[in-house]
């Protein structure tokens, strides 16, 4: 198609922007999320109501508000850019590493509750016999519980990502430039909505449907 000739090297880009954006946050998430998972398990009634809180607050907080919130509440407001300020690229790289961040922070909410779904699977029995081993309570959850866990819930982690993946558009709102934000700049430069559309939607099915097949 013409329009994907013009603007092969800048979908390339833009997608190339897009999975590192998905897997830099899948990271934090993951382990963002064990914490957490770790601290709603705990024997300890304080790190439970934190990680209840933090995971009733984040779930059910919409996307788009915690990334602006990165980037207006942070950046702006508090002037936390995560970027050497002297840097020529100092405003993309803030903006990228901020949505990274409120990516991270949202996606581990999810996780946090996947995981603790897969410790609950786990026999009573195995934690009981660890306690009775002398195990600690972190010696459990690491050595016994915790592996099993993901292996339990490997498929629903997979939907997370996936979920993951396709959320890396919201980015957009504070200028990462991503695929949703080429593919605005496509459809207002070409009026092409179809054709951009389908290139796009080919581009995101490319990048998780192997994900979904693993």
């Amino acid at each position: 198609m013409e329009v994907f000739s013009e603007y092969r090297g800048q979908i390339f880009e833009a997608f190339w922007t897009t999975i590192r954006l998905a897997v830099f946050s899948a990271i934090g998430a993951l382990i963002l999320g064990a914490a957490l998972a770790a601290m709603r398990l705990a024997p300890v009634p304080m790190l439970n109501w934190v990680g209840t809180a933090y995971v009733n607050v984040v779930r059910n907080t919409p996307l788009t508000l915690i990334i602006l919130f990165c980037s207006f509440g942070l950046a702006q407001t508090l002037g936390i850019t995560l970027v050497d300020p002297k840097s020529m690229t100092s405003i993309d790289d803030s903006n990228f590493r901020l949505a990274m961040l409120g990516l991270t922070v949202y996606t581990a909410s999810f996780v946090c509750e996947t995981v603790r779904s897969g410790v609950n699977t786990v026999p009573l029995g195995q934690a009981e016999a660890a306690r009775s081993l002398g195990f600690t309570f972190g010696q459990n959850l690491r050595i016994v519980l915790l592996p099993q866990a993901f292996r339990a819930v490997l498929i629903p982690l997979g939907s997370v990502l996936i979920a993951l993946t396709k959320n890396t558009t919201i980015a957009s709102a504070i200028g990462v430039a991503e695929a949703a934000l080429l593919m605005k700049e496509m459809i207002e430069n070409t009026a092409a909505l179809l054709a951009v559309g389908t290139i796009f939607a080919v581009g995101f099915i490319v990048l998780t449907l192997p994900l979904g097949l693993l």
